[in-house]
């Protein structure tokens, strides 16, 4: 889907990007991630041609992007930022409609359109198709910027720090809605982020850039169980990897199917992070699990957590 091969871009003489060659694969939801100065928004823009490369080839679908008109290609890539930049004076509806309107889409199938991405985005299309930006929570202005990147329905999505200005709570719902649409849509997704936990969270593949260059590429388990180097180590945070990697499992890779436990239950969906938590909130070495039908599942047992291997 895209490749950079060898590309280098230079702002006032210092190289934001060094030699990058990457390939993100058809489907593949890539979170890239690094420090302040990394050159991971830098790499993006330049998807989308909102920077220009220097040196070096960048291929979308097989063809150099410059060989692309501007437009056309990010017509064809939906674009997420944390600002959001909706226009102000135009409706909920206006605003999601924006692509479809520039591709000159049927007034009914862009219609159908907004009413989709609203209820794929939890925004009831009755109350907020009509409304405008300065009447929605900084939260359900993300959630339009977001069908509004989507509206066109583009070959890839970029989002650069979409959430990073939100309240825990809502950024966790939001994440969990880009997982869903990912999961249902197959799209290729690059998502650009300083967060760990939210890259472990979304991550098919992981991209850890420092100074523009890659210094590792891998799923969110490889990153944790065998970081590059010490930056790499560094990032994740040595201190708390062990729970980081409980985070990439669920109860139910622990289940012990069958076996019974008393006391308040716990999902076979959550995470084993989130199981480790319940046991000492509750003080206790085992628990019943029910399935996602709230049906007893067997139990889990404190024990097994330790025995995990990564």
């Amino acid at each position: 889907m895209i490749t950079f091969e060898h590309v280098t871009k230079t702002f006032d003489g210092v190289k934001a990007i060094d030699d990058l060659s990457l390939t993100i694969d058809q489907g593949e939801f890539t979170v890239v991630i690094g420090a302040s100065g990394s050159g991971k928004s830098s790499a993006l823009k330049m998807i989308n041609r909102l920077l220009e490369h220097d040196s070096g080839r960048i291929l979308f679908a097989g063809r150099e992007i410059r060989s692309f008109r501007p437009e056309d290609l990010r017509r064809r890539m939906g674009y997420a930022i944390q600002s959001i930049g909706l226009f102000p004076h135009w409706t909920v509806e206006q605003n999601i409609a924006t692509v479809p309107d520039l591709l000159r889409w049927p007034r009914s199938r862009t219609r159908d359109r907004v009413t989709e991405l609203l209820e794929t985005l939890k925004l009831p299309p009755d109350v907020y198709r009509d409304r405008y930006p300065h009447q929605l929570s900084g939260g359900q202005q993300q959630r339009v910027g977001v069908a509004r990147a989507l509206a066109g329905d583009p070959d890839m999505l970029l989002m650069d720090e979409p959430f990073g200005a939100l309240d825990p709570v809502t950024r966790a719902a939001l994440q969990q809605e880009i997982a869903r649409i990912h999961d249902a849509s197959g799209k290729t997704i690059v998502l650009v982020t300083h967060d760990i936990d939210e890259a472990l969270r979304l991550a098919d593949r992981i991209v850890v850039l420092d100074r523009g260059h890659v210094v590792q590429v891998g799923t969110p388990r490889e990153i944790l169980s065998s970081p590059a180097n010490d930056y790499v180590a560094d990032f994740i945070g040595r201190a708390d990897v062990g729970i980081k990697l409980l985070g990439l499992y669920t109860v139910a890779d622990c289940l012990r199917p069958g076996e019974v436990a008393s006391g308040p239950p716990i999902a076979s969906t959550a995470s084993l992070r989130e199981a480790l938590s319940a046991f000492v909130a509750q003080r206790v070495d085992r628990m019943p699990v029910i399935d996602e039908h709230d049906r007893p599942a067997g139990a889990i047992v404190l024990a097994d957590l330790l025995r995990l291997k990564s």
